[in-house]
C-alpha cells in the first residue's frame, strides 16, 4: 500500500537532487495542455530533478490566466536555470500562432518573452509534439511522433533532425481533419471502439505519406489504444513532453 506524503519518511530521491541543483544549468520543462498544465525540473542530461507538478488548465484558457496559473507551479518548482515550452499549437521564433483547444488570444502571442520578462530567466519555446519527439526517437531514419489529447499533434524527424511547422492534426483527412477524428472531441463522438478504428486508420494513412521507419504515440488518451500495434509503432510515456524539453538548447537561438 502506498503511504501518503504526509506518513510517509522515505527519502524522494528526486527532491534531494532538485534541492541541491548540483548540476547546471537547471531547466524547468512545462507542457502547456488543453486540460493540463505540467512541469518538471530537468538536469543537463534531460534526466529529472523533481516530480511532475501539475494543475488544471484555465477556462477560459487566456495567455494571462495560462501565465497566471503556470505562476503556481514555479512556486513549487524553485531554482531553475532556464525555461523550455512545449506549446499546443505553431509557434515560430517564440511567438505562438494557433492554439484551436486553448483560446483565440494566442494568436500573434509572444510567450517566450513573456516568460522571460515574468521569471527573469532565458526561455525557448516548441510545439508540444516537437518537444515530446526530442525524447522518444531514436535518431535512426524517418520518424513520426502523434500526440492523442485534447487535439492530435505530429512531429517528424529524419536523422533525428526535426522538420519544423508540421501541423498534421490539421491536415484534411476523410471528410474532416486528423484532429476532428482523434483528439478529444473525436474520441467522445464516436466512442472508443470507433476512435480505436480511426486511429488504425490513421496509422496506415501515414505510414504511407511519409513513409516512417518508426512511429511514437504520447498524449494522455495513447492508454485508450486497445488494438496490437506495429512492431514499429510504441507508445511513450506523457513524461516526454517535459523530458525534450533540455534538446530545444542544444541548438544556438
Amino acid at each position: 500500500m502506498l503511504m501518503s506524503a504526509k506518513t510517509s519518511t522515505a527519502p524522494n530521491p528526486r527532491a534531494s537532487r532538485a534541492s541541491h541543483h548540483s548540476a547546471s544549468p537547471v531547466t524547468l520543462a512545462i507542457d502547456i495542455g488543453g486540460t493540463g498544465l505540467k512541469a518538471m525540473l530537468l538536469d543537463p542530461a534531460g534526466e529529472p530533478l523533481s516530480e511532475r507538478e501539475r494543475v488544471s488548465t484555465p477556462d477560459p484558457a487566456t495567455p494571462n490566466a495560462v501565465l497566471g496559473a503556470l505562476d503556481s507551479l514555479t512556486a513549487k518548482l524553485p531554482g531553475f536555470d532556464r525555461v523550455s515550452v512545449g506549446f499546443p499549437g505553431v509557434t515560430k521564433r517564440g511567438i505562438t500562432y494557433l492554439a484551436v483547444n486553448l483560446h483565440p488570444k494566442w494568436a500573434g502571442f509572444h510567450l517566450q518573452e513573456a516568460i522571460e520578462k515574468r521569471w527573469k530567466r532565458p526561455a525557448r519555446v516548441a510545439n508540444d509534439a516537437d518537444v515530446q519527439g526530442y525524447a522518444a526517437i531514436k535518431g535512426d531514419g524517418v520518424e513520426l511522433v502523434l500526440t492523442l489529447g485534447t487535439g492530435m499533434g505530429g512531429a517528424l524527424f529524419t536523422g533525428g533532425r526535426l522538420c519544423p511547422g508540421l501541423e498534421l492534426g490539421h491536415h484534411p483527412w476523410r471528410k474532416q481533419t486528423y484532429e476532428d477524428y482523434l483528439g478529444k472531441r473525436g474520441l467522445k463522438k464516436y466512442g472508443k471502439k470507433r476512435w480505436n478504428k480511426l486511429l488504425a486508420e490513421a496509422i496506415a494513412q501515414t505510414s504511407a505519406t511519409f513513409n516512417w521507419d518508426h512511429l511514437y504515440l504520447g498524449g494522455g488518451n495513447a492508454k485508450k489504444i486497445t488494438f496490437d500495434l506495429p512492431e514499429n509503432v510504441e507508445i511513450v510515456s506523457n513524461e516526454d513532453g517535459l523530458l525534450g524539453g533540455v534538446a530545444l538548447w542544444h541548438d544556438p537561438a
